[in-house]
């Protein structure tokens, strides 16, 4: 997923459009980037493994009348950048191909490459060796090809551009005769373009200059040190590290909580205060009622509102929702951390481009944020403290920042979140000695008087492992400021309205979409978070437990499960999941062996 542009102009392009084009497109990600543009009546192609800034430098392609370019978050293909370079045809693309393997099987062309997208090179390819025309390209492309496909593909001999979007991401606009395009509307904006227009299930064919040398000169610069998507390999060994014991814990006789949960008691008939404090949080308000409060929010064209979206069950489902039920034409927004898998990508791109939704991107700096986690993992292991857990996943937080510049970005005020009700774990912070508030109405706690009480005691825990002391606490802190003190407008929950029912969820996710389940899980919930694998098994082997206990003991509170049902999901979801705690330590460059015998051989919460 990346950031794609253009300018193509009679003569030079502008250097100071080009460089606000670029600024734009690193929002996307910055881990690879690439240029295609014309110089001694030849294309030149450049790609490198880091920040696009650094490659204009290098390149300095301001003398041409085109430049085409993207700056990259790496997702499929290890090792392979863009553009895709197939004989006389470039692409760059924005989004995840999901069938690729599918479509290679039926074309003669020969695939070279691991990333996905040189099949839109070899799709073109075919195209025109059987003679067809180039303006019944893009509807091959689309037809054949599932997940997001936004695209600049360029033909040099014929002198064609074509610009293709499945799900509209990509914008076209004007300026004094130069033609511009990115991936987002504010760009072209912000550089005053006119006429701009969006290329939504549809394409443009833009002329561009044919060079008199077609053999194009490429150069591949490389700077990275680290692997962003290291390769795997199993390995029976560590696998057989991983514990899985099937405790004796004493249980609550209504739910599954076990005697470890944090300021459980059980009642003489053996029910815990839990279920005897618990509201039903899963009762929704009329559905009518939303219908009434996005009226206002409606428009005759463009786009209603803005979906913070994470490629999870709960907000692909209620993406579903706003546009299948609500009838809104939402944008979605994903904040990517660097632990988003590439299977929760691939399931972004499959519901975007199945509804037609364009998603816009916020990229981290993955390499700074996988130093942060890596940081905080080594000073937990120096002390471990169920209750500093939190520390590992403080780095996402920022995704309720960023929703707000979305908003002005696109200039669009309702934003509706998909987030599961019966999310709330109460056990996280109730490790680190804080009771369980069962007044709590969202999943997510508010307020600064909260929030101060948790930091005073997250402090305290810190001074047991110096470590926590280091470059991240800026990070974590502003992060946890932006989702629980700053005041949210405009600003609704899918879930307060429809009734959450994970059976009804999963069969329109899997059956409707073809959504991507996890290989080394049987649960659907978190398996495009690279985070929880690794959690739940320190969860599980120090306190017997896991946050999917007290998800199922939510279920059964809200009569959408029996008491034996949740006992036998848990122990199958309670399994270890080597492949992904596996690919979460190797992207923090932590050896496996080493953290999984210190958890281990961490002392447990009960007697084994």
């Amino acid at each position: 997923m990346c950031g794609i542009f253009g300018i193509i102009a009679p003569e030079i392009i502008n250097k100071k459009d080009l460089k606000l084009l670029v600024k734009h497109a690193k929002q996307r990600g910055k881990d690879s980037s690439g240029l295609i543009f014309l110089k001694n009546d030849q294309y030149n192609i450049s790609r490198a493994d880091y920040n696009i800034d650094k490659l204009l430098t290098k390149t300095r392609p301001y003398e041409s009348p085109i430049v085409l370019g993207h700056s990259r978050l790496i997702t499929n293909g290890l090792a392979d950048n863009q553009p895709v370079l197939r004989d006389n045809v470039f692409v760059l693309h924005n989004g995840i191909i999901v069938n690729d393997e599918e479509i290679w099987k039926d074309l003669s062309v020969e695939r070279k490459y691991q990333i996905d997208s040189e099949v839109l090179a070899g799709i073109a390819l075919e195209h025109l060796k059987n003679g067809r025309s180039i303006t019944d390209l893009a509807d091959v492309i689309m037809s054949k090809c599932k997940g997001i496909v936004s695209c600049a593909l360029m033909i040099q001999d014929l002198g064609k551009l074509i610009l293709i979007s499945n799900n509209g991401s990509i914008y076209v606009g004007i300026k004094e005769g130069v033609t511009y395009f990115a991936s987002e509307k504010y760009a072209l904006t912000e550089i005053g373009c006119g006429d701009i227009s969006q290329i939504h299930k549809s394409f443009k064919i833009i002329d561009v200059p044919v060079p008199g040398n077609l053999k194009w000169n490429l150069k591949d610069y490389k700077g990275r040190t680290e692997d962003l998507i290291p390769e795997f390999n199993y390995n029976k060994t560590q696998e057989a590290l991983l514990e899985y014991k099937k405790h004796h814990l004493k249980r609550c006789t209504k739910c599954i909580l076990p005697e470890t949960m944090p300021y459980i008691r059980f009642n003489e008939q053996g029910v815990c205060n839990y279920c005897l404090t618990y509201k039903p949080r899963n009762t929704p308000k009329p559905k009518e009622e939303l219908f009434k409060l996005v009226e206002p929010y409606r428009k005759k064209s463009g786009l209603e509102c803005v979906v913070p979206f994470s490629g999870g069950r709960d907000s692909c489902y209620g993406l579903h929702l706003i546009v299948k039920e609500l009838d809104l034409r939402p944008v979605t927004y994903t904040y990517d951390w660097g632990m988003v898998t590439d299977l929760g990508r691939r399931n972004i791109s499959r519901m975007c481009a199945e509804l037609g939704v364009e998603n816009i991107i916020v990229a981290a700096d993955i390499s700074l944020k996988r130093k942060n986690i890596r940081m905080n993992l080594e000073a937990w292991l120096k002390s471990p403290n169920l209750g500093m857990m939190a520390m590992l996943t403080a780095g996402d937080k920022h995704f309720f920042r960023y929703v707000e510049e979305v908003k002005k970005q696109t200039g669009v005020e309702l934003n509706l979140w998909g987030i599961n009700p019966l999310e709330v774990t109460h056990f996280k912070t109730g490790f680190l000695g804080i009771k369980p508030d069962f007044e709590e109405e969202r999943v997510y706690s508010h307020g600064a008087m909260k929030q101060l009480r948790y930091h005073a005691k997250r402090f305290r825990a810190m001074l047991d492992s110096p470590g926590y002391f280091n470059s991240s606490l800026w990070d974590t802190l502003s992060g946890e400021y932006y989702r629980s003190l700053t005041k949210k407008n405009d600003y609704y929950h899918i879930f307060d309205y429809w009734r959450w029912d994970e059976e009804l969820v999963n069969s329109v996710l899997i059956n409707d979409y073809n959504w991507e389940l996890a290989t080394d899980t049987s649960t659907t919930w978190r398996i495009g978070d690279g985070t929880a694998a690794f959690y739940n098994y320190v969860y599980y082997t120090v306190a017997g437990f896991t946050e999917h206990d007290t998800f199922r003991s939510n279920q059964i509170r809200e009569g959408q499960m029996t008491r034996e049902r949740a006992l036998q999901l848990v122990e199958d979801e309670n399994h270890p999941r080597y492949q992904n705690i596996r690919w979460y330590l190797d992207t923090l460059g932590l050896n496996f062996e080493n953290v999984i015998k210190t958890v281990n051989n961490i002392e447990k919460l009960f007697k084994e």
